[in-house]
């Protein structure tokens, strides 16, 4: 099969692949249709997530059909059209018995952290994940899902990261009525997390980022406010005079590894790799919200140390509420907001691009080319 293949930084190809086989009686195989390129692959496309080795295929978010299924799964046949979270997941393990589907224990030997992810390294499992013709799905009888006939292919597919993601970004704010919500990022999570915190009754969002074409996404789509952070000295000192100089109710960060904004802590993350991500976006929001408030972190880091500012955080008696998105967990409820109109995944895609094209793709996203949002991935394109 073709699947798009690791070689180092920056350097990502198309290669012929054994095709997935049926490795445990649990497992399914499934033909993707559709998959995208999410921002956390840009983390392991520059380097920046340890034990990521070459030969690997990236792709967390994806869609397809059944092709084959091992002995014991029963939930899906041959022929079904599934959604696949983006986590991997036993079911039955302590933390999946609470319904912390992003912690299985059972999926990654690396367990004492995150459970398994597709796709994303060896520290989440080592699992190949969908920007491929063919993915193998374990646990088939616990990930994957239906797509259900009313839904688009592209909401569904976006409904299988970056959107539930988002979502669950606002839901870890605790927003309540009337609170004023930043958001730190406007990428696809950001964008959905300030669509999402209106449903949960905000007063007033804002989203800070610097890419014009990004800010003014953030004002059609998730109708919000915005700032760009290089058009004043000191966003913070912005953010709290606009906010009645006590700052911000909730923040969410949806940003991570690599934000801009502070040079010395860019370069010590993204460029030496001494930091475990640029944190930024995270300073920003301690210092930018008001005492006792809440911030929400999706944005990704690596496991390496970071240069937080947790005295401050811990003086002003904020409380931080963080995790991977337990992506089934949010798919009831979403699949209501998206059917109602109220999310609109599918309008965040700005891009198609045939799986032979993909090393152009990342091209285009890591640089913010075209005005790039999310791009979608089709491996079997006409």
């Amino acid at each position: 099969m073709r699947a798009m293949v690791y070689r180092g930084p920056y350097r990502v190809r198309v290669e012929e692949k054994d095709r997935p086989r049926i490795e445990h009686p649990n497992d399914a195989i499934v033909r993707v249709t559709l998959a995208a390129i999410c921002g956390s692959d840009l983390h392991l496309y520059h380097g920046l997530m340890p034990d990521t080795r070459v030969g690997m295929t990236f792709g967390h978010e994806f869609i397809g059909v059944v092709e084959e299924v091992g002995g014991s799964v029963q939930s899906v046949k041959p022929g079904d059209r599934v959604m696949v979270p983006f986590n991997i997941s036993c079911g039955s393990c302590f933390y999946c018995a609470r319904g912390m589907l992003a912690n299985c224990h059972n999926v990654n030997p690396n367990a004492t952290a995150v459970g398994g992810i597709y796709g994303y390294s060896h520290t989440t499992g080592g699992y190949d994940g969908g920007q491929a013709e063919y993915v193998r799905v374990p646990f088939a009888d616990v990930g994957p899902t239906l797509i259900p006939d009313w839904m688009h292919d592209e909401d569904a597919v976006l409904l299988t990261d970056a959107t539930a993601t988002g979502y669950f970004g606002a839901q870890l704010g605790d927003i309540r009525e009337g609170d004023v919500v930043v958001v730190f990022g406007a990428g696809p999570v950001g964008l959905v997390a300030a669509q999402s915190a209106w449903l949960m009754g905000a007063g007033r969002v804002i989203v800070v980022d610097h890419l014009d074409y990004r800010l003014e996404k953030a004002r059609t789509f998730a109708h919000a406010e915005t700032v760009d952070f290089t058009e004043h000295d000191d966003v913070v000192v912005h953010l709290k005079r606009i906010t009645d100089h006590l700052g911000a109710d909730v923040a969410i960060d949806a940003v991570g590894a690599e934000a801009d904004g502070n040079l010395r802590q860019h370069v010590a993350a993204a460029k030496l790799k001494l930091q475990g991500g640029s944190a930024v976006a995270l300073n920003w929001a301690i210092d930018s919200v008001r005492k006792g408030a809440t911030i929400s972190v999706m944005g990704a880091y690596g496991p390496i140390p970071n240069s937080v500012k947790f005295g401050d955080a811990m003086n002003k008696g904020l409380t931080l509420r963080m995790n991977q998105c337990p992506v089934k967990r949010q798919w009831p409820r979403l699949f209501e907001h998206v059917r109602n109109g109220h999310l609109t995944p599918r309008d965040l895609v700005t891009h198609r691009i045939p799986l032979e094209h993909i090393a152009e793709g990342y091209h285009i996203f890591s640089s913010k080319l075209d005005e790039c949002i999310k791009p979608l991935v089709v491996p079997n394109a006409a």
